[in-house]
């Protein structure tokens, strides 16, 4: 029997909300309390293949409509969405633990991605030649793939699932949201929006569950793309996996991302750009900066000196607080791995500068609580310097020069997101050159693109070509057909030509 207050979730296929047939369910917490609040199905593979055969059924007709009337739906999504922000930010916080201020920034960059798709009907323009040669005219154009998913993280409830769907909706496609299992609130009240905004049955569909529907598909056949975000072990198999059968894959794995400090930088305004970038939404972000780079001692010395008065001044709680800077990271077994690792940190010879662990709150709430904590003396090969923590610990590696910072950072298998603080240009463009990270930054704490730009790292970072953000997207959804057209003019003659077309 179901605690009193406790919600069942339901998945959205066809067009309307649809009751798991499973049995099966998953917890769904509160990570302010520590209260589950929800239950949400996990489907069958089955259950799986009938969502995915009433997207291919719904595809047709939306692939028919204009793709002007496509982007107004889009926008009416937009509009709607914003009308219903106050609800919209209180359901991302109760399942995320999320502060107010932070689920607002990711609406406000969600909203990018549709801004985007708007424009649409310029991003698939295709081409225009005329007479080519014996008087053929040749012009190319885009097509949408058909039946593509999504499969979304729990860090971002709304700002990712958006980025992956809003264009491959309004360039014609039929959309499966696979969203995290621990964050499915927040794709239950978009799916109502999408269907006030017009969008017809079948063309939005969200399926709960865990690997058994990942694996569905990525293996079904009418499944033509996969847009994954999440850790670099999971993207790689959803990379290699998705290639195996024919699909067009682009994985995003997790980050290492470093911020490096030259002596030159004003090392308050480094810290403050470092505490927000590294500890906010308690450090769960791919982009969060997780080591601060210092070159030489003295800038180093001075450095963790301010950061950890700043540091030690931070208020951990509920996102109800006005005054929290942070919350609780998302569950249970993420507050354990955040444990382990701080207890690892110390075991390996770094120097804690600021204890998560001593939070008050951290050993008093039912909530999945961690306090920031920042490492010192942190050296490559330690646990906290080669692995992504996806909770709020933080370390400092101490450089000499800044070959050596681009050197540590171009040896790591991730490349997500890379910053440096400086005010010498040329200290600037050797960094931005010789860098190999995706996304790079100069006195920028986070660099995560605006939506119109193309938003992925390198190396263990992504796999596959496709892009998050930007006008990749949608070339990432469509495909391109040229066609070659000759028209003959009535009562010409004509005769057999062997040797291949050419414009002579």
């Amino acid at each position: 029997m179901e605690a009193t207050g406790i919600q069942t979730l339901t998945h959205f296929i066809g067009g309307k909300q649809v009751a798991g047939k499973s049995g099966k369910f998953g917890d769904v917490y509160n990570p302010t309390t520590g209260e589950v609040i929800a239950h949400v199905p996990f489907a069958t593979v089955e259950e799986t293949r009938e969502a995915i055969a009433l997207a291919k059924a719904a595809f047709p007709a939306w692939r028919d409509t204009s793709v002007a009337k496509r982007a107004q739906v889009v926008m009416k999504f937009r509009n709607l969405l914003m009308s219903r922000i106050d609800e919209l930010l209180e359901v991302i916080c109760r399942e995320s633990g999320k502060t107010y201020e932070d689920a607002r920034g990711e609406v406000t960059r969600g909203v990018e991605s549709l801004d985007l798709a708007i424009g649409a009907p310029h991003l698939v323009k295709g081409e225009y030649s005329v007479n080519v040669g014996g008087d053929i005219n040749a012009y190319s154009a885009k097509y949408p793939l058909g039946v593509v998913a999504a499969i979304s993280p729990f860090n971002f409830p709304i700002m990712v699932p958006l980025a992956q769907t809003s264009m491959a909706l309004a360039v014609g496609n039929a959309v499966i949201l696979k969203a995290s299992e621990k964050v499915p609130m927040t794709a239950a009240f978009v799916s109502e929006l999408w269907r006030e905004a017009g969008l017809p049955d079948g063309i939005w569909t969200v399926i709960n569950g865990d690997k058994d529907v990942v694996n569905e598909l990525l293996e079904n056949e009418t499944v033509q793309a996969i847009s994954f975000v999440g850790s670099t072990p999971v993207a790689k198999y959803i990379y290699e996996t998705g290639a195996k059968y024919g699909k067009r894959v682009t994985a995003l794995g997790g980050g290492k991302n470093n911020m490096v400090v030259m002596p030159d930088a004003d090392l308050e305004q480094v810290a403050d750009a470092f505490i927000g970038a590294a500890y906010g939404a308690a450090s769960q972000r791919c982009m969060a900066i997780s080591t601060i780079m210092p070159v030489g001692k003295e800038t180093a010395d001075k450095l963790v000196e301010i950061l950890k008065e700043k540091t030690a001044s931070l208020k951990v709680g509920s996102y109800e607080e006005i005054d929290t800077d942070f919350g609780p990271v998302i569950s249970p077994q993420a507050k354990q791995m955040v444990l382990d690792v701080i207890a690892e940190g110390e075991r390996e010879g770094a120097k804690v500068v600021c204890d998560g662990r001593a939070l008050p709150i951290a050993q008093q709430s039912d909530g999945f609580y961690v306090g920031p904590t920042l490492f010192d003396d942190v050296k490559p090969g330690m646990k906290v310097y080669e692995q992504e923590i996806f909770g709020p610990v933080r370390n400092v590696v101490r450089v000499d020069s800044l070959d050596e910072a681009i050197a540590l950072i171009n040896k790591h298998e991730l490349g997500n997101g890379v910053t440096i603080f400086t005010n010498d240009g040329y200290a600037s463009r050797k960094f931005t050159t010789e860098i190999d990270v995706g996304m790079v930054g100069v006195n920028v704490p986070i660099p995560i693109p605006v939506g119109y730009h193309n938003f992925a790292g390198f190396k263990g970072s992504r796999f596959g070509e496709g892009h998050m953000f930007g006008p990749d997207q949608a070339r990432f959804f469509t495909k391109t057909k040229t066609v070659s057209e000759r028209w003959v003019a009535p009562n010409s003659t004509s005769t057999s030509a062997f040797a291949f077309p050419s414009n002579d």
